[in-house]
């Protein structure tokens, strides 16, 4: 049996597939906490063994934000700052008993919908999670593409392309970066520039809606999340020009995205038309988890 742990900021999935088949045997969700890692620690070891418990041979793969220092092994830019500086795959492994494989959440995606989700039918994937943080992962010809510094993908903390504004000048990652993309793409980015516009706070789902039905401040503040998002996916295409784009996380359910943003994202790309298609994700939230019991493929 394969099993599968997506490990997010807000809850922690697991999964259990047929290693034959591919079907889903078991799944399991619990809450993720955000600040003690010792407690974070002990909540992914338990569901592991929980969902476990009824095999004999099973491998474990892990998704996680962030990703591990090639030299280190520790956790290196993860949107979860309890993670960061931490030796996870040590510890897991130490209480576990046994090897685990871990990679980023979002490569765990790329590689989901590369095998048999919305990047299936194409060569190069360029899979990005927009979600409480923002990543993505690369593919090609359904093989994950990995780098001497383990950072494949790792576009949200690249500045946004400019020009920028004064008001993405300002804002900071919480590892200090400023204007990191993660920070505007992002469902707390959103809700944050929402909050610098309007002086308000709501949560993004509410500012979607609140568009949808013409609100002007939300209309204002999700034409710009449309303008950040193409400039963003721009450098994408101009570095790596993909045969797909997949969309996962929460905010991929926006489908106005997938309409505004390739009408956008022209003047910021070396050319004057643009055939990438613009996918959301197959597998939708189980996509990670997927990826994540698929390491082992």
């Amino acid at each position: 049996m394969k099993v599968g742990i997506d490990w997010g900021g807000t809850k922690i999935e697991g999964i259990v597939l047929d290693s034959s088949t591919g079907k889903e045997l078991l799944r399991k969700r619990v809450d993720s906490p955000k600040e003690n890692y010792v407690e974070i620690i002990n909540t992914v070891f338990k569901l592991i063994t929980d969902i476990s418990s009824d095999f004999t041979e099973f491998t474990v793969g892990i998704g996680m934000p962030g990703s591990l220092h090639p030299k280190t092994g520790l956790v290196q830019v993860s949107n979860t700052e309890a993670l960061e500086g931490q030796d996870v795959k040590k510890d897991l492994e130490s209480k576990l008993g046994f090897e685990v494989r871990i990679a980023n959440d979002a490569d765990c995606l790329a590689v989901s919908e590369s095998i048999d989700g919305a990047g299936q039918n194409y060569d190069s994937v360029f899979a990005v999670i927009m979600g409480t943080g923002v990543g993505a992962g690369f593919t090609f010809r359904k093989q994950l593409v990995v780098g001497p510094n383990k950072l494949t993908g790792e576009w949200g903390q690249n500045p946004i392309p400019g020009p920028m504004d004064d008001y993405e000048k300002s804002v900071q990652r919480h590892c200090g970066r400023i204007g990191a993309i993660e920070v505007f793409l992002s469902g707390p980015g959103l809700e944050n520039y929402y909050s610098f516009v309007t002086n308000q706070k709501k949560p993004s789902r509410e500012i979607v809606d609140n568009f949808r039905e013409g609100d002007k401040n939300s209309v204002q503040v999700m034409d710009k999340y449309f303008e950040r998002t193409a400039r963003a996916f721009s450098s994408v295409v101009n570095l790596l020009d993909p045969d797909v784009i997949v969309c996962g996380g929460g905010m991929s359910d926006i489908e106005e995205l997938y309409e505004e943003v390739p009408k956008r994202i022209i003047p910021y790309i070396a050319s004057n038309f643009f055939n990438t298609p613009i996918l959301k994700s197959k597998h939708g939230s189980s996509s990670g988890v997927r990826g994540a019991a698929l390491l082992w493929d």
